[in-house]
């Protein structure tokens, strides 16, 4: 008999699978991106926090859930534009995991608690809400941060890095600087914690 979490799981992943955007992955496979990110932060959740719950699973998986249908030029350019687009993306995410943790036999309190760790609310005293942030960030650096530092000016790019780091607990540390990395990507995060 298929469980709660696993009927959520796979609605989750279901959603994730639609995005019409592909990714090529190590192995020279594509994937939906948003599918492959999902996965990609599933990776990193044991690493972060030991024996993780059931609702941290689910939301660490359905943290960008459908997040392509709202592209982020929808919004302003510059940093409120950003921000807003990135509360309603957690919003709507939120909402969604809700519903379908409901539609699965989750109670309404259990939906919610998965909405507010999407949204990130408690980031910072939270545990599991760190956990997921950390996750984020460790997913960025190591699959994103390379292509996104050659399009983004470097003294932005070192605030960025800076800003990222000021989000992640102490083991996301650890585990960010462990990270296999260019020589051009290691060197502007020594530069950014160098200026931290």
């Amino acid at each position: 008999m298929t469980t709660a979490f696993e009927k959520t799981l796979d609605a989750i992943d279901g959603l994730h699978a639609q995005d019409p955007r592909t990714t090529t992955l190590k192995d020279g496979t594509t994937m939906p991106q948003e599918l492959a990110y999902a996965q990609r932060m599933s990776k990193w959740l044991t690493p972060i926090y030991a024996a993780p719950g059931e609702l941290l699973q689910l939301a660490v998986r359905a943290q960008h859930l459908q997040r392509w249908q709202v592209p982020r030029e929808d919004y302003d350019k510059g940093r409120v534009g950003y921000l807003t687009w990135r509360r309603d993306q957690g919003k709507r995410a939120g909402e969604t995991t809700a519903r379908l943790m409901e539609e699965a036999g989750y109670s309404a309190e259990e939906a919610q608690r998965v909405a507010a760790m999407i949204g990130k609310k408690g980031l910072g005293r939270d545990p599991e809400v760190q956990a997921l942030e950390d996750c984020a960030c460790l997913v960025f650096l190591e699959n994103y941060f390379a292509d996104f530092s050659r399009k983004v000016e470097h003294d932005h790019m070192v605030r960025i890095v800076q800003k990222t780091w000021g989000k992640m607990s102490p083991r996301a540390h650890e585990l960010a600087l462990s990270l296999p990395m260019s020589a051009a990507s290691a060197a502007l995060v020594d530069e950014a914690l160098g200026e931290a």
